[in-house]
């Protein structure tokens, strides 16, 4: 039997987060939360516990559902959920699963679920990485060199590229930083913002950013803005909290 979906609700508006939740239930999830606004999200999923999708108004008090997807510390399945079709174009942008319009119907819903199960029932679990000295390789002219993890600060995503920061900028062989966060796992790197991996061994010190976020410095001079989401991470990493 497939496990039921765990899923986050953020909707400030009463009676469409009921008439949400009440549908989700009906088709067999499992509601793990029900939050207001966007900060309320970040202060659930610093708990740590699973979800399987975020299911996010679009407009909500102090951080929209769009601002929330831009902060989260790393990629989780999104479906937005909003009044306003005009959204429909940059919901997608922010490569979520799906769309929904309210008020919201079973069978639409039930399309969208059918979307966030697919994956999950066909994915298989991956091996273990090993922990050890690490090297990855790095475009330099005709061919390929090898890069020290250790000597490695950060990891962005720009252009459809995956630069390495080690000193200079070098182009790796990964085409997402989902694709190298799965290369690197278990290698202590931290999903710092939907375009940034950081390793915080090299973080020399931090300072508050706005709106919850951090800013941590690195050696050579560079600050990089941490997102809200991930901030409590850093810290904890950093023996901060």
């Amino acid at each position: 039997m497939t496990k039921p979906l765990r899923i986050l609700i953020a909707e400030d508006e009463p009676l469409n987060l009921a008439r949400l939740s009440r549908l989700l239930q009906a088709a067999e999830c499992e509601i793990v939360a029900e939050v207001t606004d966007g900060p309320g999200v970040f202060e659930w999923l610093n708990k740590g516990e699973a979800v399987d999708a975020l299911f996010l108004d679009i407009q909500m008090p102090g951080l929209s559902g769009l601002d929330v997807v831009a902060d989260l510390p790393r990629p989780f399945p999104i479906v937005f959920v909003t009044a306003y079709s005009e959204h429909a174009v940059r919901a997608f942008e922010q490569a979520a699963v799906d769309f929904l319009l309210k008020p919201v119907t079973a069978e639409r819903l039930a399309k969208t679920l059918e979307r966030l199960r697919s994956p999950r029932e066909h994915a298989t679990p991956e091996a273990p990485k090993p922990t050890g000295p690490f090297r990855y390789p790095v475009k330099a002219g005709q061919g390929l060199v090898f890069l020290d993890l250790a000597k490695t600060t950060h990891f962005t995503f720009e252009d459809g590229i995956v630069w390495a920061h080690a000193g200079d900028r070098f182009r790796t062989l990964w085409q997402t930083l989902t694709e190298a966060e799965t290369a690197l796992a278990g290698r202590g790197l931290l999903r710092s913002h939907r375009h940034l991996l950081l390793r915080p061994e090299a973080v020399v010190g931090v300072r508050a950013g706005e709106f919850g976020r951090i800013v941590a410095r690195l050696a050579g001079g560079v600050e990089l803005e941490v997102s809200r989401g991930a901030a409590p991470a850093l810290k904890k990493r950093l023996g901060l909290s």
